[in-house]
């Protein structure tokens, strides 16, 4: 019987353990070591669902209190650094999506055919290191797992990839190690200047006390001991978070990324790996400085902006549809930037609700292209053409997908975006906190933003129906009457992802927004909300 307190820890180690197993099997039995990391995925996704009934989604408080199924040991005393694990209610739907998507791409991994076991052993490593982010309270834990997740993610790239795989992965490694340098720079930081405190002669690495503690809010404050330390600290956080968002101009990996990586690889890449950046956000830069993140609101919500814009526009000029995809997710991972940055109880419930949306219909989205790129060898938008009369079935699902994307009212999609922009223009309500610290001048600034984000949702509507219609509509081309029509596993995914599209469109209250709440309520009080 596992108990409470190393539940998390075993969530962690079952796919290491896995992909220790895998090193026993000979590389030559494929079909069980295809079964052997089917089993490993779904045991870890349903001890997350245990872990999900277990953790009281009612308890409330003030930021960190709601911290449940803690364990927390001491690992490196000399820096006080500690194995401190647990979930609340904005880590735990991250660890749910996390697991559920994870499997979904096993099973989408069962049409792999090199090296299969150096992928699967991979693959369970970056499960793994994806939930040690999700669940890490300790500072420098959580960066352990940051990093250790890029590893995994350069080979999958770099030896499973297209064409130009190399070139893919290396540039995904550099640009997010280079945003990591960042953060180690800020830890390096709060470990120095916490020592100077008499509570901490060690220092402190614990992320809910840094950000509840009021003697060290005080020194990170304006006109505090550390003031000038937390104003840089903010955006070197932000740029490394930024990076794994992605937001303009930090997203230029993204597209060669997703290009190149394999299908499986792309669900999750998409679905979680952007995840960490706006989780990192909400967990460590907006809890830690919630003043310079006040201070500088404007800024934020303008590169989410910009993000949103752009990423929509190029979607609109592409010509692959796996680079459109990927475009995609630059300008709706923007709405979760501009929902934070209004620090609205709207924006940052949107914020939320728009990782999770995004993590259902951009795996959706990605295992769609891979369907019909697994039968055309290709993904060339102009060379495709009257599939809907050809697979019907995959048809449906596509549009499933597609409007899903598009946030359209009854799907995933729309909540999370109508959420942020609410959050914007409640923002520009007088006794909001952006309104009082600026004095009323933020006013017009707000609109703008919010008219532009709205906007964009006739812009992603034209790219995605245009997809489509290349795509579904007319007359099959000669070479698609050879498509074979979906498996059962291609089935299985599609349907369970459709169904998640649906369930949080038309039920996003009971499904989410309603268990945050408490964890939601106590972070926006951490920031004076």
């Amino acid at each position: 019987m596992i108990e409470k307190s190393t539940i998390l820890t075993w969530l962690i180690l079952l796919p290491i353990a896995g992909a220790l197993t895998l090193l026993l099997v000979p590389g030559s039995r494929v079909k069980l070591i295809r079964n052997l990391a089917l089993a490993f995925t779904l045991t870890t996704m349903g001890l997350s669902f245990m872990i999900a009934q277990l953790f009281d989604w009612s308890a409330s408080g003030a930021y960190g209190s709601t911290i449940q199924l803690a364990q927390n040991v001491s690992w490196i005393d000399s820096l006080n650094i500690h194995y401190y694990v647990g979930v609340d209610g904005i880590s735990m739907p991250m660890v749910l999506l996390t697991t559920i998507v994870s499997t979904l791409a096993c099973i989408a991994s069962f049409s792999m055919e090199k090296n299969v076991k150096g992928y699967f052993i991979l693959f369970l490593i970056l499960v793994s290191a994806m939930l040690g982010v999700f669940v890490s309270l300790d500072l420098m834990l959580f960066y352990v797992f940051f990093e250790v997740s890029l590893f995994p993610m350069y080979f999958l790239i770099g030896l499973w990839g297209g064409p130009r795989r190399e070139y893919a992965a290396i540039k995904f490694f550099l640009y997010t190690l280079l945003g990591s340098v960042g953060l180690l720079v800020v830890i390096l930081g709060v470990y120095i200047y916490t020592k100077t405190l008499p509570q901490y002669p060690n220092g402190c690495f614990d992320m809910i006390k840094l950000a509840t503690d009021p003697t060290i809010g005080a020194m990170f404050k304006v006109g505090g001991a550390a003031a000038g330390f937390a104003g840089v600290a903010f955006w070197l956080l932000f740029v490394g978070f930024a990076v794994k968002v992605p937001a303009v101009p930090f997203h230029t990996w993204l597209p060669d990324a997703h290009v190149e990586a394999p299908t499986p690889i792309s669900m999750i890449l998409a679905a979680v790996l952007l995840k960490m950046g706006g989780y990192g956000f909400m967990r460590v830069s907006y809890p830690i400085f919630p003043q310079q993140a006040l201070d500088g609101w404007f800024w934020v919500a303008l590169v989410g902006i910009v993000s949103i814009l752009y990423g929509a526009f190029c979607a609109l000029a592409q010509k692959d549809f796996k680079k459109l995809v990927a475009y995609s997710s630059v300008s709706h991972m923007g709405y979760v930037l501009l929902g934070l940055a209004v620090m609205t109880p709207s924006g940052m419930n949107g914020a939320m609700f728009q990782m999770i949306a995004h993590g259902i219909s951009s795996a959706m989205m990605f295992f769609i292209v891979g369907v019909v790129y697994e039968r055309a060898h290709h993904r060339d938008l102009d060379r495709l053409g009257g599939l809907g009369l050809q697979m019907p079935t995959y048809t449906g699902f596509s549009m499933l997908g597609f409007f899903a994307s598009m946030g359209l009212p009854g799907l995933c999609g729309f909540v999370g975006e109508v959420l942020v922009l609410f959050g914007v223009f409640t923002a520009a309500s007088s006794g909001s906190a952006i309104m009082v610290a600026s004095s009323g001048h933020a006013y017009v600034s707000l609109i703008v933003l919010g008219v532009l984000a709205a906007l964009t949702v006739v812009i992603t509507a034209a790219y995605l129906l245009w997809t489509f219609q290349r795509v579904f509509m007319g007359q099959p081309r000669p070479e698609a009457h050879h498509f074979a029509p979906l498996v059962g596993r291609e089935v299985l995914v599609l349907a369970v992802l459709g169904l998640a599209a649906i369930g949080f469109g038309v039920l996003p209250g009971m499904l989410l927004l309603q268990p945050i709440k408490p964890a939601i309520d106590g972070l926006l009080k951490t920031l004076g909300v």
